[in-house]
């Protein structure tokens, strides 16, 4: 896979982790929105939307999708420095990349999403976001926190 469409993987997670933040809903809610032509639209748009702020793109898919907003705060829970967007952003694009197969990365993306590890994820008062991406994949592979 080249550089350009790893880019535009990191992009399109960091704008699910953005938009699930925005919308306080897990980030499986917000995944669950787009379905895997929607999301083959946002790799190719990345290139683009990349120069404009996650504010607009977000604003403008919140709208278009019609996603409503949750109660499951991520940000307001945290008891440390909330990580950034675009760290989140690269945790998934790493696990996403380790798990996708026959190039069907739209699929992948939807399943790390809507998996169990996108909650423990978002748990930032937990180490799992910034632990080892083999550890990550493992797990998610296993369907549980490996001990």
């Amino acid at each position: 896979m080249n550089n350009k469409k790893k880019d535009d993987i990191f992009y399109v997670c960091t704008l699910i982790e953005y938009i699930a933040r925005k919308t306080r809903n897990h980030r499986g809610d917000v995944i669950a929105y787009f379905n895997k032509d929607d999301l083959s639209r946002q790799l190719r748009l990345a290139e683009v939307n990349h120069s404009l702020s996650f504010e607009q793109v977000s604003d403008e898919l919140i709208e278009e999708y019609h996603i409503s907003n949750g109660d499951f705060d991520t940000v307001m829970e945290c008891k440390y420095t909330v990580p950034s967007v675009t760290s989140i952003g690269r945790v998934y694009q790493m696990l996403v990349l380790a798990v996708y197969e026959n190039d069907d990365v739209e699929q992948a993306m939807i399943d790390v999403f809507s998996a169990f590890i996108s909650d423990e994820i978002s748990d930032f008062n937990s180490n799992v976001y910034y632990s080892n991406p083999d550890y990550l994949r493992c797990s998610y592979l296993d369907g549980k926190m490996l001990e």
